[in-house]
């Protein structure tokens, strides 16, 4: 096939004045399916005047890569490659505009009252955004899709701004980095193909190479257009010289590499033996620009004070305040994002975050009136088959956490289930946050666990329970405390700030005895030699596969969730001892009621925890039949104790070797969500927390709310290391009450990591939470059945 090649260099002045023109138009009156319903079918492609690439773009400057050296026959762009690419996007800065009314038909009169349709307000006039829903409800016949004003403002009304202004600076970047310039490539080029019924149509392509035969289509998200195969089918058919080349700007969607699959397997390879389809990702992240303002939504988000007009604001705050509370409203969700128009430029939404492993993973250098970047990760979701939801409930639990942890003087960061101290549960304020609640609950859930692990109707607890010494032919063991301590945190303090690389919880051990009897009567009364032989097989066989669950298993995500939160908040004390900070007004003041017990935890209290463990400690829960005798085994109890924070600080040579990318990628996340370049399973998302507003579309510029000058004493780097040595083998109750700062004093010590400069990596005291005993640990008794005679 010949075609006419347009001579390389037209009147550029010209062109770039229509576009600047449209692009004016768009941004201040937007196209139909913006503030509609966008629903609307798109106007097939039909023939119009070519376009160079370098053209369309202005890359005149770009040399043309020659085709056999551009890098997309590889599958993925190299980590080390990946960037940004931006876009103007100030229409993101209405996300915090509400629509008055506390009801249906109050927000319906309000809409009524509009002078005029959208077309009569400018952008970042709230009356815009209100006259915009006005007409999609019209459109719709009142009836709402997407539930809420709130969810149609995030879903439709953004979004589809975005995607289009995403799509094109994306198609330019690829367009600029893979060299498509030059005489032979045309950009938004319409080819012309037969369908079935023999008529002339047009598909359009994103770039063209009519002497090389290829067709790019290109992608910011990792999503094909539906109503394009069909199309591409034709198009390949006709001449089988064509290669088709989509190129996508993230990772592919499941549903899109089985279309392409497919696409592969009709068509296999050309005349030249090489395949007809050829997919490539150039991972790139965009960034959104723009300036907040009066009506932009600020979150309290990790914010010391957070403000009318000021707040958290990020691409993780983008995706937390998306993101919808159950599953089902997150299968909902992602169907109308997929429906909307334009979907080829449909990114990765909160639906693609699995929430459930939210962590705080980078704060950065606390600057007095200036904020604080901050980074949270997460594991990617399937938004197709289990989409994501609950980003706002772990969000906030991370950010109270992170506040109690610095309101709180560290020695009530202790929580204690012992049957012979009902008033020793844990410090009366830490007990009306969520930390202290999601430390309590991992203490009971610890116990569960480990006797979870013993049943002998499993290969372990088989094996286990043959192991253990035996007196009078029967298996013995002592009573046990269990608890969880950290092993040392692996940070890296770097430019002003710490990245929490990895914080693995342990799990610990000893005999113990306690006051409070249980049901049944002991068959054995070890003496210190059995003690240590069932210690070793305990340690051995069952504390590894429990600790195992305590930092993998979804039932101690929140606990791994406060213990990240932890680890920054001990740091942030020692920045703010060096210099002050926006926190030290916060740091030790003992005030936590900025950070409850929220819902669906609003009405619980320690007491009932408390309960629920004695009733099984007296009871039972687990009886096993164990084959040497028949005997019931019973549960308890062991505690956590935050007071201490070992961490180890590793050194900057193996930082750059295991994490080189990590620092381009939180600082990615602070303005929007980003592959982990070193984990392909993960995401990273963050804030800044000190957005403030700039003004407004109208001209109104509102005075952003002063960040007070914090006085007062800075907050203590860190307590002593503990200096006792816990004695296992009793259950000596703390003083005071149940509001006593100090955890019991029989529990295992939190002494800081040792400090060797002769290890590898060096130890440094600091950061990382500790979780150690405190109080009565997990008590175990070998019970005689009366139920049934020994066999």
């Amino acid at each position: 096939m010949t075609h006419p090649i347009r001579p390389r260099r037209q009147r550029a002045l010209g062109r770039t004045a229509i576009a600047l023109a449209c692009a004016g138009i768009l941004s201040l009156t937007g196209l139909p399916s913006l503030q509609g319903t966008a629903d609307a079918a798109p106007k097939p492609p039909t023939e119009k005047k070519q376009e160079l690439c370098e053209d369309m773009f202005g890359l005149q400057h770009v040399p043309p890569t020659p085709i056999d050296k551009i890098p997309w026959n590889k599958p993925v762009r190299p980590s080390s490659e990946w960037d940004e690419y931006f876009f103007d996007s100030q229409r993101q800065a209405m996300d915090g505009v509400i629509l008055p009314g506390d009801t249906p038909a109050e927000q319906q009169k309000f809409l009524n009252a509009l002078e005029h349709g959208p077309e009569g307000y400018k952008e970042g006039d709230p009356r815009k955004v209100w006259a915009s829903y006005k007409r999609f409800l019209d459109d719709a016949g009142g009836k709402n899709k997407f539930g809420s004003f709130h969810n149609w403002l995030n879903e439709s009304y953004l979004e589809m701004a975005a995607r289009g202004g995403r799509g094109r600076a994306f198609h330019k970047k690829v367009v600029q980095d893979l060299g498509l310039t030059g005489p032979d490539w045309y950009c938004e080029e319409n080819v012309q193909y037969t369908d079935k019924d023999g008529n002339k149509r047009y598909r359009r392509y994103d770039a063209v190479n009519y002497k090389t035969g290829d067709r790019v289509e290109i992608k910011s998200g990792g999503n094909h257009t539906g109503g394009q195969r069909p199309k591409d089918q034709a198009v390949l058919r006709a001449d089988p010289k064509v290669r088709l080349r989509p190129i996508f700007g993230q990772e592919q969607t499941d549903e899109t590499r089985k279309m392409y699959d497919k696409l592969s397997k009709e068509f296999g390879n050309g005349p030249d033996g090489r395949p007809r389809i050829i997919r490539y990702e150039h991972r790139s992240t965009y960034h959104a620009r723009y300036k907040p303002g009066r009506f932009s939504n600020y979150d309290p988000y990790m914010n010391p004070n957070p403000g009318k007009f000021t707040g958290s604001r990020g691409g993780g705050n983008d995706q937390i305040n998306r993101s919808v509370p159950t599953p089902k409203e997150a299968k909902e969700q992602f169907e109308r994002g997929r429906q909307l128009g334009n979907s080829g430029q449909r990114v990765r939404g909160p639906g693609g975050v699995d929430f459930t492993t939210l962590e705080l993973k980078y704060v950065g250098k606390p600057v007095k009136g200036q904020g604080m970047d901050y980074s949270f990760s997460a594991k990617k979701a399937d938004e197709e088959t289990n989409p994501g939801y609950g980003g706002k409930a772990k969000a906030q639990l991370i950010s109270d956490a992170f506040f109690t942890w610095l309101a709180l003087t560290p020695e009530k960061f202790w929580v204690n289930l012992n049957p012979d101290q009902p008033d020793k549960i844990m410090d009366s304020k830490f007990g009306k946050t969520d930390a202290g609640r999601v430390l309590l609950e991992a203490d009971l859930q610890m116990k569960h666990d480990f006797y979870k692990a013993m049943d002998p109707k499993t290969d372990l607890g088989k094996r286990y329970w043959a192991a253990l010494p035996k007196e009078n032919g029967k298996p013995c063991m002592p009573g046990l405390r269990n608890w969880i301590e950290p092993k040392p945190a692996k940070v890296r303090e770097q430019d002003g700030g710490i990245y929490i690389l990895d914080a693995p919880l342990g799990l610990k051990s000893t005999a113990q005895k306690t006051v409070t009897q249980g049901p049944g009567e002991p068959i054995c009364d070890p003496d210190q030699a059995t003690i240590k032989r069932a210690q070793a097989v305990i340690d051995r066989m069952i504390v590894p596969v429990v600790e195992k669950t305590i930092n993998t298993a979804p039932q101690y995500a929140d606990l791994r969730r406060v213990y990240t939160s932890r680890v920054a908040a001990e740091w942030i004390r020692r920045q703010d001892a060096k210099a002050p900070t926006d926190y030290r007004k916060i740091i030790n003041s003992g005030d936590v009621a900025k950070w409850p017990l929220r819902a669906p935890n609003q009405k619980w209290t320690r007491e009932g925890v408390f309960n629920r463990y004695v009733k099984i400690f007296k009871e039972g829960e687990f009886r096993y039949e164990v084959p040497t005798g028949g005997t019931t085994q019973i549960y308890i109890v062991g505690g956590v104790d935050f007071s201490k924070s070992p961490k180890r600080n590793i050194t900057r040579l193996r930082f750059q070797a295991q994490h080189r990318n990590l620092p381009r990628t939180t600082q990615t996340s602070v303005h929007t969500m980003t592959d982990d370049a070193e984990n392909q399973d993960t995401l990273f998302l963050g804030g800044n927390t000190a957005a403030k507003a700039t003004g407004d579309g109208s001209g109104d510029k509102p005075t952003p709310t002063p960040t007070p000058t914090h006085t007062g004493k800075p907050g203590e780097p860190s307590t002593p290391p503990a200096t006792h040595t816990p004695d296992p083998g009793t259950s000596t109750p703390p003083t005071g009450d149940g509001g006593a700062s100090r955890p019991p004093t029989n529990g295992p010590g939190g002494d800081l990591a040792h400090t060797g400069s002769d290890t590898p990596v060096g130890l440094i005291a600091g950061t990382a939470a500790a979780l150690v005993a405190a109080g009565g640990g997990l008590m175990w008794w070998m019970r005689r059945r009366k139920a049934a005679p020994e066999s």
